[in-house]
């Protein structure tokens, strides 16, 4: 079983030198993902339509996640995500963590990172 690296053409992929997923060993992982838009809500949306489209060219959904991880600058923006955040999951919510920190540039409010396991 070899390795496969998904690039979503991001910015930062070829500056910083990463991909946006790797699939290995029969898991898929998925970088940490920011958002556009104005609104934490409109860049979770968004990080979150990235995650899914790097998890379909993987061959998975949100139902197979397993651990996902929040980084926000401001704990208290976390709450006004969580609808979308049960929209995507649904009846499969993964392992989750949060964390407050600062992101790779102020206009980022969430970055997104999910692992998941490929379906057999």
């Amino acid at each position: 079983m070899g390795i496969r690296r998904i690039k979503s053409g991001g910015e930062f992929e070829e500056k910083v030198g990463y991909c946006r997923a790797v699939v290995a060993g029969g898991w898929v992982h998925v970088a940490g993902t920011v958002g556009q838009g104005d609104t934490v809500e409109a860049q979770c949306q968004s990080a979150l339509a990235v995650i899914g489209r790097a998890l379909q060219d993987a061959g998975c959904g949100f139902e197979d996640v397993v651990r996902v991880n929040y980084f926000l600058p401001d704990r208290h923006e976390f709450e006004p995500c969580w609808p979308h955040l049960r929209q995507a999951f649904g009846p499969n919510p993964p392992a989750a963590t949060m964390v407050e920190c600062a992101l790779i540039d102020p206009k980022y409010r969430i970055e997104i990172e999910v692992t998941a396991l490929l379906p057999e």
